[in-house]
């Protein structure tokens, strides 16, 4: 428990990562994570798709960055994305999807691995230009885009450390 409090104090969005790709028990570790995120009445209703391929990275990448107008790489450089879609068919689809992309932030510091949320994912796969995607990965018409979670292994200076101090008021206690 002591480890799994001090990963959770010490994680931060990496936002600066090594070229080398995510070794695969790493990745099975945060993935295995990820499905065991708490999801209303146990639907497990969240899909994560895992794109780790350079060139699907970078139009993945391109086109993030252009909903934003960014000339910068939204995906700063991570070799591997792992996008998780909410089943809005569910009444707690959206809530199940974000319990997985905090599961597999945590599990990627646990194991050794950068990670940062990337926003935007609700807005790409509503684009025509991504359609053949979602039909690639089998996506239902009630599956949205929730958070895109970048993994890689942190390159120098990639990580804000230490954390901010807690604000005043984050607890109220009745």
């Amino acid at each position: 428990m002591k480890e799994t409090l001090i990963d959770l104090k010490e994680r931060r969005s990496c936002r600066k990562y090594e070229q080398r790709q995510v070794a695969d028990d790493a990745l099975e570790a945060v993935l295995e994570a990820g499905t065991y995120a708490p999801t209303g009445h146990g639907t497990q209703s969240p899909v994560m798709v895992v794109v780790q391929d350079p060139q699907m990275m970078a139009r993945l990448s391109a086109v993030n960055g252009a909903i934003m107008d960014a000339k910068r790489d939204p995906f700063y450089g991570a070799p591997t994305a792992v996008i998780v879609f909410a089943d809005t068919a569910e009444k707690t689809g959206r809530q199940d999807a974000c319990l997985v992309m905090g599961n597999l932030m945590n599990a990627a510091q646990a194991v050794g691995l950068g990670s940062c949320w990337i926003n935007r994912a609700k807005e790409m796969f509503r684009m025509p230009e991504l359609a053949d995607l979602r039909a690639k990965w089998g996506l239902a018409d009630s599956m949205e885009g929730m958070g895109i979670c970048v993994l890689g292994y942190e390159a120098q200076g990639g990580c804000v450390r230490p954390a901010k101090t807690r604000k005043p008021g984050y607890i109220v206690r009745d």
